[in-house]
C-alpha cells in the first residue's frame, strides 16, 4: 500500500514537472527578466527572484487546488481565460520588440526595492512567468486528478502532493535560473544578450497570438459544431 502511495506520488511529479518546465521555460524567460529589471542593483533582483519563485509555486498550487472552482464561481470558461491572458502576454512581447537598445520595455521609472516589490506578481510572475497556459494547463490538471480519483475510488491527497512536489522543483529552477540572469547575460555580453531579447520576445508575442488562438478555437468549435448538426 506505501509504496503504491509512493509510486502515485512520483508519477505525479514527474507528470507535472515534465509539462510545467517547457511551458515556463525559465532559461528562455531569464532574458527578458533581466531586461525588466536592469533599473534593479544585484540584492534586489535577487529578492525578486525569490519573490517571484514563491508566488508562481502559490499561483499554480492555488490553481491546482481551487482554480476549477474559483473559475465556476465567477462564470469564467477557460477559453475566456486564455484570451485575456494572452492578450496581456502579446502586449508585453511586442513592447520588447519595439523598445530601444538597452532600454526596458515595462521596468520601472526607479530601480528602489519598494519598486521591485511592487512590480514582482504582476508583470514580472503574472503573466510574464506563470501565464495563462500554465494556469489552465494547472486548472485541468487539478481537475484531472479530482475526476480520476472520484472514478477509481482512491484518495486524490497523494497525486495532488506529488503534483504540488513537481510545481516545488519547478519553481526552484525558476528561482535558479532567475538568480543567475545576469552571469547567463555577462556570458552572451551585450550584443548576445541584446539577441536573445529580441528573440525571447519575438517568442513571447508568438505564445500571446497562440494562446489566444486556443482560446478562440476552444469557443468557437462548440458553436460551430452546433450549427453544423442543426
Amino acid at each position: 500500500m506505501a509504496a503504491a502511495l509512493i509510486l502515485d506520488v512520483l508519477k505525479n511529479l514527474t507528470l507535472t514537472f515534465a509539462t510545467l518546465f517547457p511551458i515556463i521555460n525559465p532559461l528562455g524567460v531569464s532574458p527578458i527578466f533581466l531586461d525588466l529589471t536592469r533599473a534593479y542593483p544585484d540584492a534586489i533582483r535577487r529578492l525578486l527572484a525569490r519573490k517571484i519563485a514563491l508566488y508562481g509555486f502559490l499561483l499554480l498550487g492555488g490553481s491546482l487546488a481551487i482554480g476549477s472552482a474559483v473559475l465556476a464561481f465567477f462564470g469564467i470558461s477557460l477559453p475566456i481565460v486564455q484570451i485575456a491572458g494572452g492578450l496581456i502576454l502579446a502586449n508585453a512581447g511586442w513592447k520588447m520588440l519595439n523598445q530601444e537598445s538597452g532600454q526596458s520595455s515595462d521596468g520601472p521609472a526607479t530601480g528602489s526595492l519598494e519598486s521591485a516589490l511592487r512590480h514582482a506578481f504582476y508583470p514580472l510572475t503574472l503573466p510574464l512567468t506563470v501565464g495563462p497556459g500554465c494556469i489552465s494547463v494547472t486548472v485541468a490538471f487539478g481537475a484531472h486528478i479530482r475526476q480520476q480519483s472520484t472514478e477509481a475510488h482512491i484518495d486524490y491527497i497523494p497525486a495532488f502532493l506529488g503534483a504540488l512536489a513537481g510545481m516545488a522543483l519547478v519553481s526552484i529552477a525558476l528561482l535558479l535560473c532567475y538568480r543567475h540572469a545576469a552571469r547567463v547575460a555577462g556570458f552572451l555580453g551585450p550584443s548576445g544578450t541584446n539577441i536573445v531579447v529580441r528573440l525571447s520576445a519575438f517568442l513571447l508575442l508568438a505564445m500571446g497570438v497562440q494562446i489566444i488562438w486556443n482560446g478562440f478555437s476552444s469557443s468557437l468549435t462548440p458553436l460551430l459544431n452546433h450549427a453544423g448538426a442543426a
